[in-house]
């Protein structure tokens, strides 16, 4: 790999910035007029950085799926995958949301908030596109890329895993943000260990999904109901 380092230096650029300037447009545009295909394309961006990467990884690099920890979908990998969600959704995900309300750095609401009355249908698409391009990008290509590049796993995991965190600044906050330095590294550390992007793929769809699909399904169940009171 290190005979194509300029590519893979402009691959690493245009995985760790390329959803932040996603993120950011996305931020600008979501309370105006057609909020929902401002949405979806800023959805279409963020294919279209996973795919440019995918790009370069066949095409340029003309490495196999495994060189960014690509597997087939073995029910090993299932396993694996669903049992680090369970762990984010009943260990990590408590202990963040009590930390955020002691620290009033603000927690998961703003996020929430400029999600809520949008459909279903695409906050599923969304929780599918984010989830695998955030592994894609921040785990599998930039981790497997900087380590190869440098020769320090240090650097492979900490670079990413901070980049990665400031990406979800425009939309959740910056106390969300600082919960994510420590969900990013969980993450980094699973993949070192099992080398199976496939498996945080499937955590990390499973996770959002129940914090962001299921939660706002809470949340406007509440309100019906608080309604039907008064």
């Amino acid at each position: 790999m290190r005979e194509n380092w300029a590519v893979t230096v402009f691959g690493l650029v245009l995985a760790l910035l390329g959803p932040i300037l996603v993120a950011d447009a996305s931020e600008k545009f979501i309370h105006r007029s057609y909020r929902l295909g401002w949405l979806l394309l800023a959805q279409a961006g963020l294919v279209a950085v996973v795919a440019a990467i995918l790009s370069l990884v066949f095409f340029w690099e003309r490495s196999p799926a495994s060189s960014i920890g690509l597997r087939a979908l073995t029910l090993q990998t299932l396993a694996s995958g669903l049992a680090l969600a369970a762990f984010f959704r009943y260990v990590f995900s408590p202990m963040a949301y009590r930390a955020l309300r002691r620290s009033r750095l603000g927690g998961f609401a703003k996020g929430l908030s400029e999600l809520q009355g949008l459909p279903v249908w695409y906050l599923v698409l969304a929780v599918i596109i984010g989830g695998v391009a955030e592994e894609i990008l921040y785990r599998g290509y930039a981790i497997e890329r900087i380590a190869d590049l440098t020769g320090s796993l240090w650097l492979a995991v900490t670079v990413p895993v901070a980049v990665f965190a400031i990406a979800h600044v425009p939309t959740w906050g910056r106390g969300v943000a600082l919960t994510t330095l420590v969900s990013g590294g969980i993450f980094a550390a699973f993949y070192l260990w099992q080398r199976d992007l496939t498996a945080c793929i499937v955590a990390h769809v499973v996770t959002d999904f129940a914090g962001i699909v299921v939660g706002l399904a809470r949340v406007d169940r509440r309100a019906m109901k608080s309604l039907s009171n008064e």
